[in-house]
């Protein structure tokens, strides 16, 4: 797997590219969240890879990236800073960016910090302040992270993920290091970007869906405040869009996509 080699980190990432070997085509930047990597997004790779140069990344800490030490001081400018170096290193200019979950919250910032490097951005089922999780670190030291990844899992992929699914899920995420647990938790559990979403002059997508941890009105909430943006709200019971049902999203973000590019 090709790496970018940072000072402290090696990112794993992958390029997807069937498009026309002619033609010039724009890049998406794909981000996922916590305890992902880059297979998060392997179901989109057939609807976006058509049309588009993708790069998927396996974020700090996670996935064949370098793991992160306990007491690492993970924060929204470090992971902001990777995105802009893999955007400035193998972009190819201005890209879109989609982000899922908490990934959501290093592509916001990064729209607000650096206008000059995007396009659209597209988040998925992403908070803006910090998740409800109680309980999750004692529960991953006494059991493990595939067992916490497993036990929630329902709530996250809904009723129509089949069991296999779920199984698959919680092998991928269950993969992550205790260490970066350490240090994500210790960053997300802190995180409050509301006033500079504001900030935002791209193009904007929020999908989200209406569930009991995060319900329609907690998107509209932020949603509003970002100028230029949209909010599609999906049918589906669990609070990972992305995941859950793959064909639907990839199309909503496709087609806001081809809509607001510039």
């Amino acid at each position: 797997m090709p790496t970018l080699d940072l000072p402290d980190c090696k990112l794993n990432y992958i390029i997807d590219d069937h498009t026309d070997a002619w033609t010039n085509p724009e890049t998406v930047l794909f981000v996922h969240g916590f305890t992902e990597c880059t297979e998060a997004w392997r179901a989109w790779v057939p609807h976006f890879s058509r049309r588009y140069r993708m790069i998927r990344i396996d974020q700090r800490g996670f996935g064949q990236s370098t793991p992160v030490p306990k007491d690492y001081p993970l924060d929204t400018a470090r992971y902001v800073a990777d995105l802009v170096a893999i955007i400035k290193s193998i972009g190819n200019g201005r890209v879109h960016v989609v982000g899922g979950k908490s990934g959501g919250i290093s592509v916001l910032s990064l729209a607000a910090q650096h206008p000059e490097l995007v396009n659209t951005i597209t988040v998925s089922c992403s908070p803006v302040t910090p998740p409800n999780a109680d309980g999750w670190i004692p529960e991953m030291e006494r059991d493990g992270v595939r067992s916490w990844a497993l036990r929630t899992q329902r709530e996250r992929m809904g009723s129509s993920m089949p069991q296999a699914g779920i199984d698959w899920w919680s092998d991928m995420m269950g993969r992550t290091p205790m260490s970066t647990v350490y240090a994500y938790m210790r960053w997300v559990s802190g995180i409050d970007i509301r006033e500079d979403i504001k900030k935002i002059q791209c193009p904007v997508l929020v999908i989200g869906t209406d569930t009991a941890r995060r319900g329609r009105g907690i998107f509209e909430s932020w949603q509003k405040t970002i100028p230029h943006s949209e909010l599609a709200i999906l049918p589906i019971d669990g609070y990972h869009a992305a995941g859950t049902d793959p064909d639907r999203t990839a199309a909503v973000a496709l087609d806001f996509i081809a809509r607001r590019s510039t």
